[in-house]
């Protein structure tokens, strides 16, 4: 089954959007918005950002802190247990509670090996639910159902909740008796937990007390007033718990309010004071350091005034918009990270472009070499990061034979264009003590195995083959390269490989020869991975779609110029480069007569 690009990319934002929110801990309309903002700023393609948030925040991170609150030591809770796997959106869940209603909570199951659900921990949890023996809302957390509600673990919800652990399916229970109430409660599955909210039936709702209540929590924001007249102060249960306060010591007083404020701020509230005096409604936010914690506060109030404009009673709310504030901070700064990140990857890339335009040049047409003509294509990586280390080589030996070569650093960057740098110049000096491939690729292994202790999981691939024009014969040698193709008579198959590991894994190990005639009209073509290998295709399906591309052009007119021939190719993967060698066998007589034409 296919998925249409319409489709991909919505899901290529949706992924880009959970990670940024992830990242900033902010929630997911927030991370969706930025993602737009930094696009549009960018002047680049939504899919095109999204891409890049994914290539750099979709790194596996160890989880190595516990979750706040959680008792880690618990079994089957903690570095080893459920927690550990979900602790990275642990927290929106819990940001989630702390706005609803009345009681719901998330919880972590407890197995034993046989899969039987023995224990359910709490791991997040509302402000109102609440234990038998008076905890509350976060003072929940990391304890066990069995030791707060040890009948439900015999009742048969707990077998109604370890089937919607197990089969996703959601189930409704009750309305049934618990202790002196009527209940029902609503159980799905969240991740590998579950979530629970239960609804208390037999208590008549408040009325509009009740509802304001729900709406302050909703919106985290309280409400107060101040009659100017009597000096009476009151602020609702919310402004209390956004203040941290204990409501028997009522509201703050004048000089307890400006203990808390931020200094820096002071300008901020001044000019709300002024804008009051002026007959204004304020509507300011500030900061305040409460328990050892900044939080934003938003304040907007008003006042009844007399007649001369002087007020009587100010009334107004206190919002708590922390998280807000704070999820834009963190955004910026992962948008900073990006930005900077970006900036590194491009110099990166341009010194290793550079470093490998003069390493590897490209001859603007074919090389013309003793009994042959050999053409090269290199096909860059789409993605402009993604400078590798492919490598080629072709050049006359002093005893008039040639060599050909081409290989693959794994990895990118430039540390790949480094060592690629290493191995075609290490070859080109090799050559002139020993034209033989085998002891070639043997020399190679020992300097790319003592690269690799100063680079760990350095590894490399090559093939290296001699010519021999007299003789019209190649001895070749692999070191975990994809085989050489050779076209002839309209047919063309992979050679089959000598012996050979790759580079840099086995110290002192040993490669095989092969030889093979090259007859005049025969082509062979070294490549590298790039070519024929996707990580999402078979290897077989991109060498087969490389040899249907040879055999149609060379049937098609079998004297036509390597370059063209070359040019039908294209990379199974686009994300990796591609260098392509094709070599020719040309007769004396043709060679002779070129240079008779051309004077040399």
């Amino acid at each position: 089954m296919t998925t249409d690009p319409g489709e991909a990319g919505r899901l290529t934002v949706e992924r880009a959007v959970g990670l940024l929110a992830g990242r900033a801990r902010c929630r997911l309309a927030e991370a969706h918005r930025h993602l737009l903002r930094m696009g549009a700023e960018q002047g680049r393609d939504l899919i095109e950002v999204a891409s890049g948030v994914i290539r750099s925040l979709d790194v596996a991170e160890p989880d190595t802190a516990p979750v706040s609150g959680l008792e880690t030591g618990r079994p089957g809770f903690g570095p080893a247990g459920p927690v550990r796997r979900f602790a990275p959106w642990l927290g929106m869940v819990q940001r989630v509670l702390d706005v609803v209603p009345g009681m719901a909570c998330f919880l972590t199951p407890e197995r034993e090996p046989s899969g039987r659900l023995v224990d359910l921990v709490w791991a997040a949890v509302s402000p109102e639910a609440v234990a038998p023996n008076g905890l509350r809302g976060s003072q929940l957390l990391g304890l066990r159902i069995s030791e707060h509600f040890p009948e439900v673990v015999a009742s048969d919800r707990w077998h109604a909740y370890q089937q919607v652990i197990d089969t996703g399916a959601p189930v409704v229970l009750g309305p049934f008796r618990h202790g002196d109430g009527l209940y029902t409660v609503r159980a799905h599955r969240l991740g590998v937990g579950l979530l629970l909210n239960w609804t208390r039936h037999d208590e008549r709702p408040g009325g509009v007390s009740d509802r304001l209540a729900g709406t302050e929590l909703l919106g985290n924001l309280g409400w107060g007033e101040w009659d100017l007249v009597s000096g009476d102060i009151y602020w609702s249960e919310q402004v209390y718990r956004i203040y941290e306060r204990d409501p028997r010591l009522g509201p703050l007083s004048r000089a307890e309010s400006d203990a808390l404020a931020v200094p820096e701020d002071e300008p901020l509230r001044e000019a709300a004071r002024l804008a009051f005096e002026r007959g204004e409604r304020v509507d300011v936010t500030t900061r305040v350091r409460i328990g050892g914690r900044t939080k934003f506060l938003r304040t907007v109030a008003d006042a009844s005034r007399d007649a001369d404009g002087r007020p009587l009673r100010i009334f107004g709310i206190v919002q708590d918009i922390t998280e807000r504030e704070t999820s834009a901070q963190r955004l910026a700064e992962v948008e900073r990270q990006l930005d900077e990140q970006r900036r590194d990857l491009a110099a990166e890339h341009e010194l290793a472009a550079r470093l490998q335009r003069i390493i590897l040049p490209l001859p603007d047409g074919p090389i013309e070499l003793p009994g042959l003509k050999v053409a090269l294509r290199y096909l860059p990586a789409g993605e402009e990061t993604m400078v590798g280390g492919d490598w080629y080589h072709a050049a006359e030996l002093r005893d008039g034979s040639v060599l050909l070569a081409v290989g693959d650093v794994a990895g990118h960057g430039t540390r790949a264009a480094k060592t690629m740098a290493q191995l075609r110049h290490a070859l080109r000096a090799l050559a002139v003590t020993t034209g033989d491939p085998g002891e070639l690729l043997r020399h190679l292994n020992t300097l790319t195995c003592d690269l690799e202790r100063e680079t760990p999981e350095l590894a490399a691939t090559a093939v290296v083959a001699r010519f021999d024009p007299a003789r019209r014969e190649i001895v070749w040698a692999q070191a975990g390269h994809p085989p050489p193709l050779l076209s002839r008579d309209g047919r063309t198959a992979p050679l089959e490989r000598p012996a050979g590991p790759m580079l840099g894994v086995i110290d002192g190990a040993r490669y095989e020869t092969a030889r093979l005639d090259l007859r005049l009209g025969d082509v062979l073509l070294l490549y590298t991975d790039g070519l024929v290998e996707h990580r999402h295709r078979d290897l077989d399906d991109g060498l087969a779609t490389v040899i249907s591309t040879v055999d149609q052009a060379v049937r098609a007119n079998p004297r036509q110029p390597l370059g063209e021939l070359l040019s039908r190719l294209r990379q199974a993967n686009p994300g990796d480069d591609t260098c392509i060698l094709a070599a020719r066998p040309v007769s004396g007589e043709t060679k002779d007569l070129r240079r008779f034409l051309s004077g040399s």
